[in-house]
């Protein structure tokens, strides 16, 4: 190890509180603890260049559920178990939205809309809108779903969506980059490239084993999401989510985000550009992983979709592909628990970090 005792002495010494992972629940975590212990030192560890697992590779929906999503959610949870969801994501959109400001993050209530490509399921869903619509008003104080007709003359689709009236939108690259700024300012320490690879637990410490060095901390927080299996044995798997953007795109016409097909694809505008994402559905076990990367099956059928429906009369290049770890269970609530009196967790977003990250963070150092 030739780490200088100046840089032992400032980075590894007398840490209060470390985080695994720098994404919104991490940092959001650190900023909360910041605010609860203000003397306190705070060591944030990231294992890769930038945030590795979603939370900078998301498609930026500010978004707590589609129709069609809300629906089949009712088939695993009850009604009030669907409604806290939604409150917890409503909730977490607007924490995100006090903490960092609409304009550093490019926060657009564009509308979010459903579409479907046959009538039957668009008719399914349109039977239980006034049904969702009346568990979630006590949220909004008015309905939150209607009907538009095909505005944006997208093709092979039903001529009429499911709109979501609150959806919004906000730019990733600069929430992530505000709230790294935020909690640098606030003292506390970030370290990228450093990957923990486990821990050991003593009667008031951790002892923190990484790539690079071993170093005892007061309390460990473990915010990996969709890489927690290899730090925990708790219900969440990894999904990988396949993106791909557009070039710029002469007078764009499409505003707002998108869900097709119960939400397994979803799209919006970004710099006269489609920002385009989904597709796991076609092979979810080769999805459940966490590796990077991109599949013909997927990144074709992507490519199809943008052609045949979202832009058929465009002529369309690609200018980018990348992906997205996600944390996903058995059910949707997040898991935010102590693991023992100096290990807890805060995981398994459910492809909702976006909305929940800053309330999961909150909680997470809430907990400690």
């Amino acid at each position: 190890m030739n780490y200088s005792y100046w840089e032992i002495k400032e980075w590894f010494t007398n840490i209060d509180f470390t985080i695994v992972g720098s994404g919104i629940v991490g940092l959001s975590c650190a900023l909360r603890l910041k605010e609860k212990y203000p003397r306190s030192k705070i060591l944030v560890l990231e294992k890769g260049l930038l945030p590795q697992g979603a939370s900078s590779k998301n498609a930026g929906f500010a978004c707590f559920g589609s129709i069609s999503e809300l629906i089949d959610d009712l088939k695993s949870h009850t009604e009030e178990e669907v409604v806290g969801l939604v409150k917890k994501r409503w909730e977490g959109l607007q924490l995100l939205r006090q903490n960092l400001g609409d304009d550093k993050i490019d926060y657009q209530e564009n509308k979010g809309y459903e579409l479907f490509l046959d009538k039957g399921f668009y008719e399914e869903c349109l039977v239980q809108k006034e049904k969702i619509n009346n568990l979630l008003e006590p949220i909004f104080k008015t309905q939150v779903f209607r009907e538009d007709l095909n505005l944006f003359k997208f093709e092979n689709i039903h001529e009429k969506y499911i709109t979501n009236i609150f959806e919004g939108q906000i730019d990733t690259g600069k929430m992530i980059a505000e709230l790294l700024l935020k909690a640098q300012k606030e003292g506390v320490k970030v370290l990228n490239n450093i990957e923990v690879q486990g821990f050991a637990e003593n009667a008031d410490s951790v002892v923190i084993k990484t790539n690079k060095l071993e170093f005892t901390s007061g309390k460990l927080c473990i915010a990996t999401n969709g890489f927690a299996k290899q730090l925990l044995n708790e219900n969440v798997q990894p999904a990988r989510a396949q993106v791909l953007i557009t070039k710029p795109i002469h007078n764009l016409h499409i505003k707002g985000t998108f869900h097709l097909d119960k939400g397994y694809y979803y799209f919006r505008n970004i710099n006269n550009r489609i920002l385009f994402g989904g597709g796991r559905n076609l092979d979810f076990k080769t999805e459940e992983t966490a590796k990077f990367g991109q599949t013909e099956l997927v990144q074709n059928k992507l490519e199809e979709l943008l052609k045949t429906t979202i832009l058929p009369k465009i002529n369309i290049e690609i200018d980018h592909r990348w992906s997205g770890i996600m944390g996903v269970g058995n059910q949707k609530k997040a898991i935010v628990k102590g693991l023992s009196d100096n290990v807890f967790c805060g995981v398994r977003l459910g492809g909702m970090g976006v909305a929940i990250g800053s309330v999961v963070g909150k909680e997470l150092a809430d907990l400690l």
